[in-house]
């Protein structure tokens, strides 16, 4: 690598690609590694050549862990690397795109980086302004062909830093501007920034007047979501967004309610694909758990509580040839549903029947069913894993039968939950939203207790209506939910990054049927 010739150099680089991938033990690369960093930049710097930033990637992931001494300057050579890269390559022919294909390896690499020191959310202070003017940049008409790096850029500071800077604040209005003109195609790599300005700053968001965040988020998200020419599957990430700022944002956003709900059911009418219409059906759930009253009157407003309920409950019933749900298959999916499905049964007479509260519990009762079954799937997959893990102190060949067992039970289990269609899809994914600290039983459970406690009457003409199978199963969950609940509490279960409790409420009886019903 100090070869006087540069073509030495940079296939000695190039032969270390090969031997850090290949290498078992890198205990001897360790020592010099802050050396090896330091001849890798000075080479770069003398020429441009993918591979070489691919060298340096490759070196990053092996030695992630240990990269936070060095991120700093790490991300300062390759964001100067960036720059003579774009400058070059705006100023050569367009048909030479060796510089611009440096260029995008130089922010694979600080995606790396970042990556890398995701636990230490001070470093990002510190390298955010090193990387704010390649993102101010970049997220315009110019950013086009790395577009997509520069936006995952975005999504490790805004999901890592302490706080949310004003200068990156400073990129809504880019991001915005680029999807409304002409980065629709980027939409769901935008997805994830603009979920963590809304979730992780939410103060600001509201607040903030000029510019206006909720009035750009409406403008672009009416204009997609009312355009009939767009595909659904180009359009998703609209109604997530939209259920984020019900969920971030409960009890400050009224005046959104009716217009979200509006252009929801307008793309509802003509959506096509059923994962489509699953997202736009938990936009009316999350907006029934951000106001049930104020949603309901709406949806009697637009004159369609008829059309919407009898729609969403053939959905919750419908099941493929395997016998599995065919509709909101995430656990996200189902919790949203549940959610908003109970906020009902807390409503008075005038506002909801007795026939059709009688609808809604059992429609409850079969969901919270499928949620529980769902949650202990996924439990006794842990569980397997980390059985996996103590039998690898036992023993290697052990641990990876097993593990071949269970990637054969795995896939069963995908072949088996697959609907044969393109459209089966779920978006159990890594947004964070308050509704992470909801228990969805313990919810049920206070919501019931709250109208036997409010209206002893509606209570019991409800439960007196239930046949013995939908008994039993009221039952079966506020046993559950109890059981659940001593365990959180047991646990001292904490999630999210605030570490928050589960809001888990003390029960009075975990029986919701009278005994000399069950017969």
């Amino acid at each position: 690598m100090r070869d006087p010739e540069l073509p030495v150099r940079v296939d000695s680089v190039l032969a270390l690609h090969a031997f850090v991938e290949a290498c078992k033990d890198l205990n001897e690369i360790r020592p010099i590694l802050p050396q090896l960093l330091h001849d890798i930049f000075r080479i770069m710097n003398e020429v441009e050549n993918e591979d070489l930033v691919v060298t340096f990637e490759s070196i990053v992931g092996k030695f992630a862990e240990e990269m936070a001494p060095y991120a700093f300057s790490l991300c300062q050579n390759l964001a100067a690397a960036f720059w003579k890269c774009f400058n070059i390559s705006e100023r050569n022919d367009k048909a030479d795109n060796s510089g611009a294909l440096v260029a995008v390896s130089c922010l694979r690499g600080i995606s790396i980086i970042l990556e890398s020191i995701c636990s230490l959310p001070n470093l990002f202070v510190q390298i955010e302004p090193i990387l704010l003017p390649i993102m101010q940049r970049m997220l315009t008409i110019d950013g086009r062909d790395v577009f997509g790096e520069v936006l995952e850029i975005v999504s490790y500071i805004t999901i890592f830093s302490p706080t949310i800077s004003l200068g990156m604040w400073s990129l809504w209005p880019l991001i915005v501007e680029a999807l409304g003109n002409w980065a629709i195609h980027f939409f769901q790599n935008m997805l994830i920034p603009m979920d963590n300005y809304i979730s992780r700053s939410t103060a600001h968001f509201l607040s903030c007047k000029d510019p206006d965040y909720q009035q750009s988020l409406w403008k672009v998200l009416s204009r997609i979501m009312l355009d009939r020419n767009m595909e659904d599957s180009e359009i998703e990430p609209a109604p997530m967004l939209i259920g984020a700022v019900f969920q971030n944002c409960k009890g400050q956003v009224d005046q959104w309610v009716e217009p979200y709900l509006r252009i929801t059911v307008n793309r509802l009418h003509q959506a096509k694909k059923p994962y489509m219409k699953c997202l736009l059906m938990q936009v009316i759930a999350d907006a029934l758990y951000y106001n049930t009253s104020m949603t309901l009157g709406i949806l009697y407003k637009l004159g369609i509580v008829s059309d919407i309920f009898n729609l969403w409950f053939q959905m919750l019933q419908e099941v493929g040839k395997n016998g599995i749900s065919v509709n909101f298959r995430g656990l996200h999916d189902k919790k949203v549903c549940c959610l908003g499905l109970i906020s009902l049964l807390g409503l008075p007479t005038d506002h909801l029947s007795g026939e059709a509260l009688e609808h809604v519990f059992k429609a409850t009762l079969y969901l919270l069913v499928s949620y529980k079954n769902q949650v202990a799937d996924e439990e006794e997959e842990e569980s397997e894993c980390k059985e996996m893990e103590d039998d690898a102190e036992n023993g290697v060949e052990v641990a990876i039968l097993k593990l071949q067992n269970l990637a054969t039970e795995n896939q069963k289990r995908r072949v088996q939950s697959h609907d044969e269609t393109d459209d089966d899809k779920s978006h159990d994914n890594d947004l964070q939203s308050p509704i992470d600290e909801v228990d969805p039983f313990s919810f049920f459970i206070e919501t019931i207790q709250a109208v036997q406690a409010s209206n002893p009457t509606r209570f019991q003409n409800l439960m007196h209506n239930l046949d013995y199978h939908h008994q039993t199963l009221a039952n079966g969950i506020a046993q559950y939910a109890e059981r659940r609940r001593a365990n959180i509490k047991k646990k001292g279960l904490r999630q999210g990054s605030n570490s928050v409790k589960i809001n888990v409420p003390p029960l009075r009886s975990v029986s919701l049927i009278p005994k000399w019903r069950k017969n």
